[in-house]
């Protein structure tokens, strides 16, 4: 469940293919139920639906196909409907681009651009980030696939930033190839494709030596070099050549790491070093290894040492983010010359807040924190003295650092719940910070939205932070529809991010809400255990902590409260739903894990065992059963409205877990409420989506909400001008 998107709870799919919708559709299509029992350390489990797990037998496809013609006879006649796709266009194309994933390296700049309608994200050089006029495009997928289903996944420029390295890949799957491309011309070099670096189970990536004529880079076993069920795991570290067959590629590293290891490789600034930090699976824990001069590896870090992160200065040493006695974090500075932990020094202390990485320029660092969801950046200079916070306005996010010059100015983006993201730059010698051209304006009036942080009390006495957004003068009557969404894992955390859609609910008078659970890293890696494997059910306690805030403090009711979540957030919304059904009107769960027992057979699953246990050892499977959505739901409750979405070409969550759940749920279901399926046939976990399919998802999905909260969408009376075009 590696998350590379900025809104981990709001995973996109692609419109459904399924036949046209009948008339006569008012009841979910039956469900078979094929006996099956699994014996777990003495306890028998009934698995009456494991037969859905099978996406390629025809019954399967068969029963697939019935649900989306439910699902489509449902969502195509609700009221309302085009007013609302109308709205929803409107907000997700709006022609103001957006640039992220800044790279720089010998004086190039280099970013991702989204720019609606075009369908995916492109690369550019950026000549100036004070004058758009000035970039070009560098590669678009567009033009490498016209259909619109390739996407970039990652690119690393060489140390002159004359040549990069892109990975591509295509329907969401993201298995990746990599193309390598001069920077000048854009064209690709003839004969420099190295297949599947990247995968939707360990990742990928790559580092370029010094003088640029080959890189490092993350391989997958090729052919028959492992059984089937093994190529997604095993990842290695070789090294290309540039102008030589990739089956001639070196093996570098790897043979010796878990089969559920992830790799990520960086060079330092002068090229002489390269470090690899290997991840056991998604659980958090990491080992490091240091490529020097000598051409050997040496592992510098096991992962019983807590170092959770690394990056090169430009003093000849290594930086450390470890969390060794020190749940909070701190940073430690390790001299290359003697790259041995032992010689490590303590440069930043465990504070008060969660330090989340570290960025050295030539003369300080800049040290990243979460402050609980909001984060901020701290300087300091080598030697640890404070230098003071980075100047950015509260509850906002800020991120995505990137050298400007060869000193220690930077630029940074920010964000917040009521401000676009924008890119700053900051003068290191006079402080000031200075907004660029790279600045996204609002597709709507966002001024009279005031931001709240509150905290919800969870079972066993936890606050937990919640962000409400809302139009001032909202009455607190309990008859606003409300919209709840959360995440609670793998050391993510939810930061303030500008959602137009969220803009969307708000127009309607809705109130819309954040939670920052457990699992996530709001609050160091005490926070983040306190929310996985065995302690899983404390994320479950936290959201409905929050929800029932919202309610007992007048802010909306049970029937008018909306939830949604995506990916382990889909885990979340059936968790939730299944043990408080009373709670929620409607219920958006999008490729969610939903079959807690038998997730760990999956590909991807066998990597998430780290953050959610195993059924192999007694004490989680336990836990695992005891909040296994598919496994807690009961026959004859009454639940509310609920519409799952999968993707059959998702790697990270296989879209059995939806199919299994919405049978189980329609079985069950003693309520008139809805429960339907929204299964997509071509992508995956939400990369890559184009944008028009976003929009008929968004479509389907306030379509759905506003129809089962009893809501009547009403035109903004006000829109904002659009912005000029480019």
């Amino acid at each position: 469940m590696k998350l590379r998107t900025a809104l981990v709870a709001a995973a996109l799919v692609l419109p459904m293919t399924a036949p046209a919708a009948g008339k006569n559709a008012a009841k979910p299509p039956v469900t078979e139920k094929k006996e099956v029992v699994d014996t777990y350390h003495g306890t028998e489990v009934k698995d009456p639906y494991q037969w859905l797990e099978d996406s390629a037998d025809p019954k399967v496809k068969q029963w697939n196909d019935a649900q989306n013609q439910y699902t489509r006879a449902l969502l195509d006649k609700l009221p309302g409907r085009e007013a609302i796709r109308q709205r929803v266009t409107e907000l997700l194309t709006w022609k103001s681009p957006a640039y992220y994933k800044l790279v720089e390296a010998g004086g190039t700049l280099v970013a991702m651009k989204s720019q609606p309608p075009r369908q995916q994200p492109f690369l550019v050089v950026l000549g100036s980030v004070d004058d758009t006029s000035t970039e070009r495009v560098l590669v678009d997928p567009m033009v490498v696939d016209p259909s619109g289903k390739t996407t970039i996944d990652f690119y690393e420029l060489t140390r002159d930033g004359k040549k990069i390295a892109i990975s591509m890949s295509k329907g969401g799957t993201e298995s990746g190839d990599v193309t390598v491309h001069d920077v000048a011309t854009g064209k690709p070099l003839s004969n420099e494709v190295v297949p599947r670096v990247n995968g939707g189970t360990a990742g990928g990536g790559l580092a370029w030596n010094a003088d640029g004529t080959g890189f490092f880079y993350t391989r997958y076993p090729r052919g028959e070099e492992r059984p089937a069920e093994d190529r997604d795991f095993y990842q290695q570290v070789y090294f290309h050549k540039l102008g030589t067959p990739t089956e001639q590629d070196t093996y570098e590293l790897g043979k010796d790491f878990p089969r559920i290891a992830m790799t990520e490789l960086e060079t330092s600034p002068d090229g002489k070093y390269t470090t690899a930090q290997v991840a056991n699976g998604d659980g958090g824990e990491y080992m490091l290894y240091l490529h020097g001069p000598d051409g050997k590896w040496t592992q510098v870090t096991k992962f019983a040492d807590k170092i959770i992160g690394s990056h090169f200065g430009h003093d000849g040493a290594l930086y450390l983010l470890s969390r060794q006695d020190a749940p909070l974090g701190k940073v430690l500075r390790l001299p290359l010359a003697t790259p041995t932990l032992d010689k490590a020094t303590v440069i930043v202390p465990e504070g008060k807040a969660s330090i989340q990485g570290v960025f050295p320029t030539k003369t300080r660092l800049y040290v990243s924190e979460q402050l609980g969801g909001p984060s901020q950046v701290r300087m300091v200079d080598p030697q640890g003295k404070e230098l003071g916070v980075l100047p950015t306005p509260p509850v906002s996010s800020v991120g995505g650092l990137v050298r400007a010059g060869n000193g220690d100015d930077i630029l940074f983006s920010n964000v917040s719940f009521v401000q676009p993201q924008a890119w700053y730059r900051y003068s290191a010698q006079d402080g000031k910070v200075t907004k660029t051209a790279l600045a996204r304006t609002s597709p709507l009036d966002v001024s009279d939205v005031e931001v709240l942080r509150v905290e919800a009390t969870s079972k066993d006495g936890t606050k937990v932070p919640l962000t409400i957004l809302r139009k001032k003068g909202t009455k607190l009557n309990g008859n606003n529809p409300a919209l709840l969404t959360g995440y609670g894992g793998f050391n993510i955390s939810i930061s303030p991010g500008f959602n137009a859609l969220a803009g969307l609910w708000l127009e309607q008078g809705g109130v819309f809400a954040v939670a920052n659970l457990r699992g996530g890293s709001e609050f160091g890696e005490k926070w983040h255990a306190e929310g996985s494997l065995t302690k899983k059910q404390n994320v479950f306690d936290d959201f409905y902590a929050c929800a029932k805030l919202l309610v007992d403090q007048k802010y909306t009711r049970p029937s008018k409260l909306a939830i949604q979540g995506g990916s382990n957030g889909g885990l979340l919304m059936g968790a939730v739903v299944t043990q408080h059904p009373e709670m929620y009107g409607a219920v958006v769960a999008r490729v969610g894990l939903y079959d807690m027992l038998r997730s760990e057979r999956t590909s991807n699953g066998q990597f998430n065992v780290t953050e959610y246990g195993s059924v192999k050892d007694p004490e989680q499977f336990k836990a695992l059963l005891g909040y296994s959505p598919l496994h807690n739901v009961k026959d004859g409750a009454k639940y509310p409205s609920i519409l799952f979405t999968s993707g059959a070409n998702d790697p990270r969550v296989d879209p059995f877990h939806s199919r299994k759940m919405v049978g189980r749920l329609q079985t069950a279901n003693a309520s008139k409420n809805p429960i339907v399926l929204r299964a997509d046939a071509e992508t995956g976990h939400g990369s890559g989506t184009p944008l028009s399919a976003r929009i008929e998802e968004e479509v389907d999905v306030y379509s759905f909400v506003f129809n089962q909260l009893g809501m009547k969408y009403l035109p903004p009376a006000k829109k904002v001008a659009a912005p000029p075009t480019k």
